[in-house]
This record gives C-alpha cells, sequence and structure tokens, in this order.
C-alpha cells in the first residue's frame, strides 16, 4: 500500500519543482536520457520523472542517487550547511546573564 505524500505548502513545493527542474536541466546539458540516469541511480524512469516534477514523495536517497550519475553529488552536501537562525539562536542561548544579587539575610555578616 503506498504511503501518502506529505503536505507540502506552496512555497515549498516552489522549491522542490524548482530542484527539479534543476536536475532535469542538468540531464539534459550531459544528454543523457531518463532511460540511462535512472538505470545508472538504480530508480525507475517513473521515479526520475517524479523528481524532474518536484514531486514531494521524492526520498532524499534518490534525489542523492541522481545527483551522483550527473557528478553533482558535492551540492548534496551544501543542503543546510549554513543554519544562521540556528546559530545566531545558539549565541543568544550563550550570551552571559547577569544574576541579580540576592539581598543579605540578617544571620549572614561579614567579618
Amino acid at each position: 500500500m503506498p504511503s501518502k505524500p506529505p503536505i507540502v505548502f506552496p512555497q515549498e513545493q516552489q522549491l522542490l519543482a524548482t530542484l527539479g527542474e534543476r536536475l532535469k536541466l542538468a540531464r539534459l546539458r550531459r544528454r543523457l536520457t531518463t532511460t540511462a540516469v535512472a538505470q545508472r541511480a538504480g530508480i525507475s524512469r517513473t521515479t526520475l520523472y517524479k523528481a524532474e516534477a518536484g514531486d514531494p514523495g521524492t526520498t532524499l536517497g534518490t534525489a542523492m542517487r541522481i545527483l551522483a550519475v550527473l557528478g553533482m553529488s558535492a551540492d548534496f552536501d551544501r543542503l543546510a550547511a549554513d543554519d544562521r537562525v540556528g546559530r545566531r539562536l545558539q549565541d543568544l542561548a550563550l550570551a552571559p546573564r547577569r544574576r541579580a544579587r540576592r539581598p543579605a539575610k540578617a544571620g549572614d555578616e561579614q567579618n
């Protein structure tokens, strides 16, 4: 039984469609057929068509195999490599906090 495709928002779908178009253009620039790429990647032509169409059900493993066949696997390494938001949040959490002085207790006299 096939699983349901994940819910994808329009902006995310546009990104997937752009990625699919880039994969297709890279394949065409190399003058490779869908049959050749699918066979080398170990996937079906239907799966390749779906990846090139930006189908949200395409797995990361499939995208990696297609990029590898196209000689572009180094591009995969750049995904989420620059986590600016995460670093900023981490830096904010690491900032030293000033502790409030607690009032001295009646029996805590210093000599």
